[in-house]
């Protein structure tokens, strides 16, 4: 069926429905799973946005809405149109912010209501969502000031995270959480087993798309676009991967014929990379079946699914279901954790987490690193990999790691890496991450 471009109703309501499952527990990428294709660019534009302003919303809603209305989906509309009604009385003052969604007051406030009117179960609010809005539009100088000494609202973070940054980066925690508000790069990685940079470069060249190179095999694009649309998809040219993971791989230092271990491997972009690297026998492994299903997809594409790959859907911990007792020259753990160093890539991550997060994926995280440590080889490696930037998954983990076995010897490795945005001191960008290198003794 060939749709025309969606109504802005149908699309705050379909922004409005992911934005709610989020505030459910479920990730915004499972949210917007199921959304008409037709409606998809609208409904994720209004989504990510809302995620990385939500805090402002919430307390915008608050003070305008006595009793949360018991359906979250009108609740998640009034917080998002909340959200644009300021951007288009910023916009009146020449204010707005250049990333925002830009429509006119009068067009936001009849959509939204008109929004409510696409689900029988919603009609009964149409009233609540014309009268918070019409009152945001003439109080709204009064309410910005309230919410002013809100810090959920002036960092767009919940208050637990804000002060854990606070307390683990003293100097640094404002930059942290005004990085995680921007939109991150969109940055690919060549595989070179297929192309070259230069000649990925040239063929993006071709179609005006102009790109920047970045570490051995980066490119970062400096308008991002569809990545199926991308010359060379298909044949397996590149994958999409943030500069600071593209560091991982090269770490462990492999050469052809090496037996390695990637585990907690999904989505694959690190084990695609491995086998870019060198020809060795590597076993993929990953607890999420169906997550795993993906890899193998994505390294078929690639032209990286050969003999000596094998892929097993396995706890980390539970080695004695996947383990043959041949140990690993290598073993790349890419563990679970809060996910805080992408929170630019994924807004919703801040939303979903709550304090004690942090001490279960530490203890998981702990069990699966004792477990893998029993499968390196003497003069073998482990890489410990997180995307956090919370000491307690990083650098702390790794401490306590030398500390529990003394077999093990620290390697030079970046350590802590902060997410930056680009144009700071590394000019492509790259997400938060942290890398701790350690070989067996003989």
């Amino acid at each position: 069926m060939n749709h025309a471009a969606p109504a802005l109703s149908q699309s705050l309501l379909s922004a409005a429905r992911a934005v709610a499952a989020v505030e459910g527990g479920q990730s915004l990428t499972e949210a917007l799973a199921d959304t008409p294709a037709h409606l998809r660019p609208s409904t994720q534009a209004l989504a990510f946005y809302a995620m990385r302003h939500w805090g402002e919303a919430i307390a915008i809603r608050r003070l305008l809405v006595q009793r949360e209305p018991s359906s979250p989906v009108i609740g998640a509309l009034l917080g998002l149109s909340l959200l644009l009604l300021n951007v288009a009385m910023q916009a009146e003052g020449d204010t707005r912010d250049p990333a925002a969604p830009l429509y006119t007051a009068h067009t936001l406030v009849d959509q939204s209501v008109q929004a409510t009117q696409l689900q029988r179960a919603l009609e009964n609010y149409k009233g609540l969502v014309n009268a918070v809005l019409r009152r945001f539009q003439r109080e709204r100088d009064q309410v910005l000031v309230q919410i002013e000494d809100d810090i959920e609202a002036r960092w767009n973070h919940p208050a637990w995270w804000i002060r854990a940054l606070q307390k683990a980066y003293p100097d640094q925690w404002q930059g942290l959480l005004q990085a995680a508000n921007q939109h991150p790069p969109l940055t690919l990685r060549v595989n070179t087993r297929v192309s070259t940079r230069e000649a990925v470069q040239e063929a993006f060249a071709a179609q005006g798309l102009a790109v920047t190179p970045v570490g051995p095999a980066g490119l970062v694009l400096q308008v991002p676009r569809p990545i199926a649309s991308l010359p060379g998809y298909d044949q397996g040219w590149w994958s999409v991967q943030d500069a600071g993971a593209q560091m991982a791989a090269p770490l462990l230092n492999i050469a052809p014929g090496m037996r390695v271990l990637d585990a907690c491997a999904a989505p694959g972009g690190k084990t695609a990379h491995l086998l870019e690297l060198a020809d060795i026998e590597l076993t993929v492994l990953d607890i999420d079946a169906d997550r795993l299903a993906r890899v193998e997809q994505n390294l078929k594409r690639l032209k990286l699914m050969r003999p000596g790959v094998r892929l097993v859907a396995e706890s980390a911990i539970r080695s004695h279901l996947w383990w043959d007792g041949v140990p690993f020259d290598a073993v790349l753990a890419d563990v679970p954790c809060t996910a805080s160093g992408i929170v630019g890539r994924h807004p919703d991550i801040r939303w979903l987490r709550r304090p004690d997060d942090i001490a279960q994926t530490v203890k998981l995280q702990r069990e699966i690193l004792d477990s893998l440590w029993s499968t390196v080889a003497p003069g073998g490696k482990l890489l410990l990999v997180t995307c956090s930037i919370f000491p307690e998954e990083c650098e702390m983990q790794a401490q306590a790691f030398l500390a529990r076995h003394n077999q093990a010897e620290r390697l030079d490795a970046p350590g802590q890496l902060l997410p930056c945005v680009p144009g700071t001191e590394f000019p492509a960008g790259h997400d938060g991450f942290f890398f701790a290198l350690f070989t067996r003794r003989i």
